[in-house]
Order: C-alpha cells, then sequence, then structure tokens
C-alpha cells in the first residue's frame, strides 16, 4: 500500500501492482473463488489508489499545470467509470455471464488510464511541480490510502473538499465490513 519516494515513483508501483493482479486474475479458472478474491484485492487497492489520487494529486495538477483544470477533470471521469465497474463487479457473484466480460472492460479501461496517467500526466507533473513538492505529495497520497475507502461509492464526491472529509468515514466503515466478512485477505 506505501511504497515511498515520491508521488510519481508511490503512483507508478501501485499501476505495476494492479497489472500484476490482473495477469494472475487471467491465469486464474472462471467461476472460481479466486477470481473473486482477485477482484476484491483489485477493488480495494484501485479504490484507495483513485481515493489518494483525487485528495492530492488533481488538485496538484489543476494547481501547478497549464490546462490542469481539464486534465483533473478528464482523470476524474476516467476515475467514475473505474469506479461504476468496480461497483458493478462487486455486485456480481464470480459464476455470472456477465462478471467475466466486466473485469475484461475494467482491465481494458484501467490500463488506458494507466498508460495516459504515466506517458502524459506524469511527464507534465515531473516538469511544472517542484521535487520536494513531489516528495510531499508522495507522502500524503501514502497516508490518503491508509484511511482510504475499500470499496466503490460511485455516489460519493470525488472533489474537494467534500472527498477528504467523507473518505476516512466510508474507510473506517468498508475496513470494519472487509475484517468481519474476510473480504480481501
Amino acid at each position: 500500500m506505501g511504497h515511498g519516494g515520491d508521488v510519481i515513483a508511490e503512483l507508478t508501483t501501485d499501476h505495476r501492482e494492479v497489472e500484476e493482479l490482473f495477469t494472475q486474475f487471467e491465469h486464474t479458472p472462471p467461476g472460481s473463488a479466486d477470481r473473486k478474491r482477485l477482484v476484491d484485492v483489485l477493488t480495494i487497492e484501485l479504490v484507495r489508489h483513485s481515493v489518494a489520487e483525487e485528495q492530492y494529486l488533481y488538485p496538484a495538477v489543476r494547481e501547478h499545470l497549464e490546462r490542469g483544470e481539464a486534465l483533473a477533470d478528464k482523470e476524474l471521469a476516467d476515475h467514475f467509470r473505474i469506479e461504476k465497474l468496480l461497483d458493478d463487479l462487486q455486485k456480481c457473484k464470480v459464476d455470472d455471464l456477465v462478471f467475466d466480460r466486466l473485469a475484461l472492460k475494467l482491465r481494458t479501461e484501467v490500463a488506458a488510464h494507466i498508460t495516459e496517467e504515466e506517458n502524459e500526466l506524469f511527464a507534465q507533473i515531473r516538469k511544472g511541480v517542484h521535487p520536494v513538492v513531489l516528495e510531499e505529495l508522495g507522502e500524503e497520497v501514502r497516508q490518503a490510502k491508509k484511511r482510504a475507502p475499500t470499496r466503490p461509492h460511485p455516489g460519493a464526491s470525488n472533489t474537494l473538499p467534500a472527498n477528504k472529509l467523507l473518505a476516512p468515514g466510508l474507510g473506517l466503515v468498508d475496513r470494519v465490513r472487509d475484517y468481519t466478512s474476510g473480504r480481501g485477505r
């Protein structure tokens, strides 16, 4: 969950972990309990990652980059689509016909988002934001992931200040639900 380094290193490491989870998913037999477990772990990691980006990265994009408003809005729209897919997947049983189709669509959306973020947004951030600020953002992102929700909440606000106020409470409720159900282990 927390890897160290500046915000770009932290988020890039998250991306590699998510890609590895998708690879594990692909190598797991359809309909198996392991597939559902992997989707649960993917959901936890993607939601934490997204919430942290929404709380710290995208406000920095708005503040420091030319066309930052438009860039952040585009990323937030990507997050909304991904969170909706995660929510739909959480409502499915692993043997539902739509489960694998939704998982493939999720992978496609996440892969496109990662590629765009790493090839375009992160390069602009590296140029437009002071290294000390990038380090501070990395620490803020790590802390946010610890408090973040672990389940999709597509109806919750993904913009400041509401997301910083609501996320810790949602995160606490989600972690209690995860603990009592064994989800994500």
